[in-house]
């Protein structure tokens, strides 16, 4: 008996949920694009999700905004016990109630069918919760389910592997290429309590009696502790011993907590296990192939790229493909000095025309992968793929090639008007602000229209008001507003961790970052038009019907701590 098959057309199709997913999948929504995304587990997040459970890693010294401080600013605000559930229920609204949006989960891509012309025509993927088939049409695809499936099923070009130092010059590449790669871990997760906890490890678990055992593997409990290093798979086929791997790493899981709890003094003795994941999460197996390959020295001389979409940031973190199995070092660590730019040709298929894609699978080298991969510059990049969509098909269904070609300059501005700092770039401010008369209670209000909307290099950057001051655009000729728009501070600077590694007594609760603007009301030629009592975000963006306005005005009224706040950004159209 055949499964039933349902057919959908679209513009955009998303596979894969994961970070980078939602991100392209959302930003397109967002600018109106009919979009769809498929996603094989039954959650969205993907490494980040309760499934996986690794926190969200960025850029050192350079937090990332856009989406993915939307939905970080969400959490800290809705989740003060940092609860995986309340996590994984944020990322799903966002996904599921997305205007423009549909979302299939539990669905997982086993066909790809391709036009004359060599575009993919359609996927086809099976939903096990149904026992349904679900055929996807569409004018852009977009892989960002972290193995390339689609790629891997429509014949992209795509590197598996470590090169050669030769092939790019890198000082880190190998003196021969090989297959290798970086390993997939379990994590394990630990609660602190009020008094002594046993474990009985089960028999099949691994035994490691002294920390010789295992040695350069940190394992003292605290805040940072999540067991990144119980890794394997690196030496052997990342994705067909997936399972055999997933087994094994279980086996080290357990044998590292009973170490820890039965084998030496290491202050566990009111801890227990909480949570081990069974789902490992990966780091590395297909790479596909643009027009442009990042390799070690763009990610270590900054990345200056014309055509740039989105930046990285996090060190050269390449780990051993021996993970647990190797005693030496686990990993490199060699900190960029500034971010770096990564190009939209990063991010397209060279061979497949309209073929993107973003996380783990871009266009790259293995060793700058190792920086790459960390998801909150996949968010980035997940994001600047669903602005590219969006403008290509405004712009007739151009190629991705074309438009990258084309149309760079209106991306960029998408993108930098969605709060995604490009390194190099200023935003421009919206036309009524830069021809505005500002006045107001505040200092440096000037500050509002220099297309700065973060703090860099020690200057600030923005405007500085105090609950009951105010900023006012006056215009010189009455006008009609459809749209306002604020950026405040988030505190770029804060601990940038989204989820805990471990449970300690001594947590404080999540909160929203005590520089954020908590109310705030708009007055437009005297009469309010607008007011927010709770806000959490640091992008506002808010749809107004205003006509012939001589005068807007933002009134701060409170604060989630801080007494003086900074406004980067006040724009009207």
């Amino acid at each position: 008996m055949q499964l039933e098959t349902i057919v959908h057309k679209v513009q955009f199709c998303v596979i894969g949920g994961g970070m980078s997913g939602i991100c392209a999948a959302i930003a397109a929504a967002r600018c109106g694009v009919q979009t769809l995304i498929m996603q094989e587990r039954p959650m969205f997040g993907g490494n980040a999700s309760s499934e996986v459970r690794m926190w969200i890693c960025g850029a050192r010294n350079c937090m990332e905004t856009g989406l993915v401080e939307e939905f970080r600013l969400e959490n800290l605000y809705r989740n003060p016990n940092a609860n995986y559930s309340i996590w994984d229920g944020i990322l799903f609204e966002k996904v599921r109630f997305q205007e423009n949006l549909t979302s299939l989960l539990n669905c997982s891509c086993f066909e790809v069918e391709k036009d004359s012309d060599g575009r993919i025509k359609s996927v086809t993927g099976h939903q096990q919760t149904t026992q349904t088939c679900h055929k996807v049409e569409a004018d852009y695809f977009a892989d960002c389910s972290g193995d390339s499936i689609v790629a891997h099923l429509a014949g992209a070009e795509y590197r598996l592997g470590r090169e050669e130092k030769s092939e790019f010059g890198e000082t880190l590449a190998q003196d021969r290429p090989d297959r290798k790669t970086m390993g997939m871990s379990c994590i394990l997760q630990a609660r602190e309590y009020d008094k002594p906890q046993k474990f009985i490890p089960p028999e099949w678990a691994n035994k490691y009696p002294t920390d010789a055992s295992f040695p350069a593997r940190e394992h003292l409990l605290d805040e940072f502790q999540n067991f990144w290093w119980l890794e394997l798979g690196g030496e052997v086929d990342s994705i067909a011993d997936t399972e055999r791997l997933r087994d094994e790493l279980l086996k080290d899981a357990y044998g590292i907590w009973d170490h820890i709890k039965n084998h030496g003094d290491h202050g566990a003795d009111n801890w227990a296990i909480d949570w081990v994941g069974i789902l490992p999460g990966k780091r590395e197996s297909r790479r596909c192939m643009g027009d442009y390959i990042l390799s070690e020295k763009d990610v270590l001389t900054g990345g200056k790229f014309d055509d740039i979409v989105a930046y990285g940031g996090w060190p050269i973190d390449d780990h051993h493909p021996g993970g647990f199995r190797h005693f030496g070092e686990p990993n490199t660590n060699i900190i960029p000095q500034q971010p770096y730019g990564i190009p939209l040709r990063c991010l397209y298929s060279r061979n497949i025309g309209n073929l993107l894609f973003a996380g783990r699978n871009i266009s790259t080298t293995h060793t700058a992968l190792s920086s790459t991969r960390v998801m909150a510059t996949c968010s980035l990049l997940g994001q600047a793929v669903g602005c590219t969509v969006a403008c290509a098909a405004a712009h007739g269904n151009l190629s991705p090639r074309e438009t990258a070609k084309n149309h760079i300059r209106e991306i960029q501005k998408m993108l930098l008007d969605d709060d995604c700092y490009l390194p190099t770039l200023k935003r421009e401010s919206w036309v009524l602000c830069r021809q505005a008369e500002i006045s107001g209670s505040g200092r440096d209000l000037e500050n509002i229209r220099n297309g700065i909307d973060r703090s860099l290099a020690g200057k600030i950057n923005a405007a500085k008001l105090k609950a009951g001051e105010n900023i006012a655009l006056k215009f010189s000729s009455p006008q009609n507003i459809k749209a306002i728009r604020l950026v405040f501070d988030s505190d770029l600077t804060r601990n940038h961790l989204n989820m805990r590694s471990n449970y300690r007594l001594a947590d404080q609760p999540f909160a929203p970052p005590e520089t954020l603007v908590k109310g705030y009301h708009i007055t437009a030629d005297g009469a309010e038009v607008f007011r927010q009592t709770d806000n959490c975000q640091r992008l506002n963006r808010i749809p107004v019907k205003l006509s012939g306005v001589s005068e807007i005005t933002l009134h701060i009224d409170s604060t989630w701590g801080r007494e003086e706040i900074l406004l980067f950004s006040l724009d009207v159209m």
